[in-house]
């Protein structure tokens, strides 16, 4: 990745190139949220809404990447009924995803599948917050500081949204062990 001297030269001068070194990932963070009908729009309206604000983008505050990231939270916020449905959704299916078929990979399969369910009603169960500073370090692959700055939150709180959906999660897969203190 860049540096992000880089990228800051790339907002304000060669937005295009921001546009073409970021989309695929907007696109695919939107998708797993949202399903691929509504990422399209999500995506693109996340980099409508940064090319308008690019002349106010301040690289003190940190990196183009994780600003995008926070464009595109606030954007699925939006839609967090149609994100709701979908984990529903995921949460009802115990299906596994579809792949070859063979007799040694039933077993495994269906595991995947009760835990994908299990995972997908946990986060629906989780607050938007939580929801957001998970999804953003485990889908998109930011760093806790990095969720922290798209969000606009501070370090902190984001230590403790994680905290608490890692531990949700951990209960819907029953590998949550309480530790005495």
């Amino acid at each position: 990745m860049a540096p992000p001297e880089a990228d800051t030269d790339l907002v304000a001068d060669r937005f295009d190139e921001v546009f073409d070194r970021y989309y695929g990932h907007i696109y695919a963070y939107a998708a797993r949220r949202l399903g691929p009908d509504l990422a399209e729009d999500v995506a693109s309206e996340t980099f409508l809404v940064a090319y308008d604000r690019r002349a106010g983008f301040d690289p003190a505050r940190g990196e183009v990447r994780p600003w995008l990231y926070g464009i595109a939270s606030n954007l699925i916020m939006r839609h967090s009924r149609a994100e709701a449905r979908r984990l529903k959704a995921l949460a009802r299916s115990a299906e596994p995803d579809a792949g070859p078929d063979h007799a040694e990979l039933v077993p495994g399969r269906v595991d995947a599948g009760g835990a994908r369910a299990r995972l997908a009603a946990a986060l629906n169960r989780l607050s938007l917050g939580d929801r957001d500073v998970l999804l953003l370090i485990a889908w998109a692959g930011l760093t806790q500081q990095e969720a922290a700055a798209a969000l606009g939150i501070p370090s902190g709180t984001a230590r403790s949204r994680l905290h608490r959906a890692r531990h949700e999660m951990r209960k819907a897969l029953g590998t949550d062990t309480e530790v005495e203190r």
